[in-house]
């Protein structure tokens, strides 16, 4: 796609800034002539990473997380943000032994995706691993425990819509397809 063939924004206006994610409201002209006069932008200025780590058995690490917006708690893969300058796989090395207190090898990027590209600029990666040992505790703050689920009990819980995080379901069957 040649830059002439790609939107541009032509004014931007800021409406909330964080650390986390900022909210812009941007006038933006398409390729075709079109302009939007409030095209809304949810900007992250970290891309984000998940750990998919599996023991000697296929069986996979989750998380119980509770989350506000949704009001559920419920099992996912560990994941969060990428620090500045930090390398995919480290990402997921980290993130992985924060949430699960576990070490983990054989790390392989598996996916990069853009989960909401009509209105974030937001990036996320998946990570393949293998888990070695248990070598701390998971975080207490975030997570409300960790445990280790077969392949056909991750099913289950898809079947009975257990388990609805999309980031969690959208590396699952990335997983389950990228062998």
């Amino acid at each position: 796609m040649s830059e002439s063939s790609k939107p541009v924004a032509l004014e931007r206006n800021l409406i909330y800034h964080s650390p986390w994610v900022n909210l812009y409201v941007d006038k933006v002209q398409f390729p075709n002539g079109t302009i939007i006069e409030k095209h809304h932008l949810l900007d992250f200025e970290h891309k984000a990473v998940m750990t998919i780590a599996r023991d000697e058995n296929g069986k996979y690490l989750m998380v119980k997380v509770c989350r506000y917006p949704t009001g559920r708690c419920e099992w996912e893969f560990p994941a969060g943000r990428l620090e500045s300058g930090e390398e995919i796989i480290q990402g997921g090395e980290r993130e992985l032994l924060e949430e699960t207190g576990y070490h983990s090898t054989s790390h392989q990027l598996i996916y990069s995706y853009s989960p909401l590209s009509g209105i974030a600029n937001s990036v996320f990666h998946i990570v393949r691993c293998q888990v070695t040992d248990n070598v701390g505790l998971f975080d207490t703050d975030e997570i409300t425990e960790v445990s280790w689920f077969s392949e056909e009990e991750i099913w289950q819980m898809i079947q009975t819509m257990e388990m609805q995080d999309g980031f969690t379901l959208t590396a699952f069957m990335l997983d389950h397809h990228l062998k």
